[in-house]
């Protein structure tokens, strides 16, 4: 089986869509692959999916840019060249470079479409190229069922019973393997936080790993931080977001700011940087894991990282944090927003240390599972056979 990825960014696709972990199960199993996207091809994830035999092609389609409508008939040399059986398109905009790419195929000789949304998208005009897929995945409960809904509201407004395409819920996982659970960060990793932060130490951790803006949330933090700090004067929030006065600030960051500082509270938080490299260390050591988006999450991976390693997470009832939360660890939902539900159950972690039991759900292998069993049922007559002994796989066309 041949599988052509097709996305507008690969910035997020590691922890989020996962391309890599998808692309190496497909090498594992005896299929192809090729990623389209629009990262360099020095860029360190396109190297490691060229290390484990997948096809890269770099094209640049800019999220929301009809300029990248130039590379339709690049696209479709490629695919004439590389003759997919699956096509899985992970954006918008490349759904739309793809759609005018397969135009002069007819459809019985069309490689077979998976689109997947990550978001909650409006079923607008631009979101309308995914849908002429043949699979659509959905990346959590919730955006399966956001997706449901439009859906049912779109069926009576074009009086029709079914749409063209299937759709199926595929949750985004992590590897477990590199966040185990119980995971302790080393003393190397902790001295050097103390001497960089030397306000962290002895402090209770209430993690925030998400950036100050108008829909995380951060302004909860100002009454969590009010009403704890007499019971534990220790307690302190970590925020996964930079504090250069010199660096543009949006209005949301700015604010946030004069209120610490009104409130006296500036010295109870430390800014550790937008996506830190060893935010695994930063989310097992926390006491608490913030999950207070005030729009639904989407997807949600910061809370399935904590999870499995062990940590608390505590967020609204709400998005993916709520899916999460009630497959995983129920204890940290917070079905009544207001502060003093907040901080009640906040004030009972810091008493009690409460940890959530291992988990087998929200999986990498779990993930790449289902995909591919999604690209094997739109692709029957492309079977996995032994090759030998070694338990090496190769794929074979059965013809009918």
């Amino acid at each position: 089986m041949k599988v052509m990825h097709l996305s507008s960014s690969l910035k997020h696709d590691e922890a989020e869509r996962g391309i890599y972990a998808i692309t190496h199960a497909l090498a594992k199993a005896g299929h192809e692959s090729m990623v389209i996207g629009s990262a360099h091809p020095d860029d360190e994830l396109v190297t490691r999916l060229v290390r484990d035999g997948t096809i890269y092609h770099q094209m640049i389609m800019p999220k929301k840019s009809w300029w990248s409508l130039r590379h339709v008939f690049r696209l479709r040399t490629l695919i004439d060249d590389y003759k997919p059986n699956v096509i899985h398109v992970h954006s918008r905009t490349p759904a739309w470079v793809l759609h005018w790419a397969l135009r002069p195929y007819p459809k019985s000789s069309r490689p077979k479409i998976v689109a997947t949304m990550y978001g909650f998208y409006q079923l607008n005009s631009y979101a309308k190229a995914l849908f002429n897929a043949d699979i659509i995945i959905t990346a959590s409960k919730s955006i399966h069922a956001y997706l449901i809904d439009k859906l049912a509201e779109k069926k009576e407004e074009l009086d029709i019973d079914e749409f063209p395409f299937q759709i199926t819920c595929i949750k985004r996982g992590i590897d477990v393997r590199k966040y185990p659970y119980r995971h302790h960060s080393s003393v190397y990793w902790l001295h050097n936080v103390f001497a960089q932060y030397p306000e962290l130490e002895h402090k209770k951790w209430l993690m925030f790993p998400t950036p100050v803006g108008a829909e995380y949330g951060q302004e909860w933090l100002i009454d969590i931080l009010g009403n704890l700090q007499e019971q534990f004067p220790n307690i302190h929030a970590i925020i996964a977001e930079d504090n250069d006065p010199l660096a543009p600030q949006d209005v949301a960051h700015e604010d946030f700011i004069q209120r610490l500082h009104a409130l006296n509270l500036q010295d109870k938080v430390t800014f550790i940087g937008r996506r830190p490299p060893d935010m695994r260390e930063w989310l097992s050591s926390a006491n608490v894991v913030l999950a207070l988006a005030s729009h639904p999450e989407s997807i949600g991976i910061t809370a399935i990282q904590a999870i499995h390693l062990g940590t608390p997470v505590i967020g609204w009832a709400r998005g993916a944090f709520a899916d999460i939360l009630k497959a995983t660890y129920p204890q940290g939902i917070i079905k009544e927003e207001t502060a003093i539900a907040l901080c009640k159950t906040i004030k009972s972690h810091l008493k009690n240390a409460f940890r959530p039991a291992m988990t087998h759900e929200y999986t990498i292998d779990q993930m790449t599972a289902e995909t591919l069993a999604v690209y094997q049922s739109l692709v029957p007559d492309c079977k996995l056979v032994e090759k030998d002994r070694h338990d090496n796989l190769v794929c074979v066309r059965v013809d009918e």
